[in-house]
């Protein structure tokens, strides 16, 4: 059986965007919980290091919390 190639890193954008903002991941996850998303540090945590895959709506969020283009998360990224 074929194993399924994990999705882009962009892990370490999200990390970049996030430090680009002067944040920590805790300002991240107290802001998408008062924007209505049910999320925690330990979740949040592994959208950095790619164990988990963003949801359109944390994408969405993340995006207005850092004030960012959807293309800077897939920055440097290739298909």
């Amino acid at each position: 059986m074929q194993k399924i190639r994990p999705d882009l890193d962009i892990g370490h954008n999200i990390q970049m965007l996030r430090r680009g903002a002067g944040m920590t991941q805790e300002q991240v996850v107290a802001k998408l919980q008062l924007m209505g998303l049910n999320i925690s540090k330990s979740t949040y945590a592994k959208l950095e290091t790619n164990r988990m895959n963003i949801k359109v709506s944390e994408l969405v969020a993340m995006k207005e919390i850092f004030q960012a283009e959807y293309r800077d998360f897939f920055k440097g990224l290739e298909l």
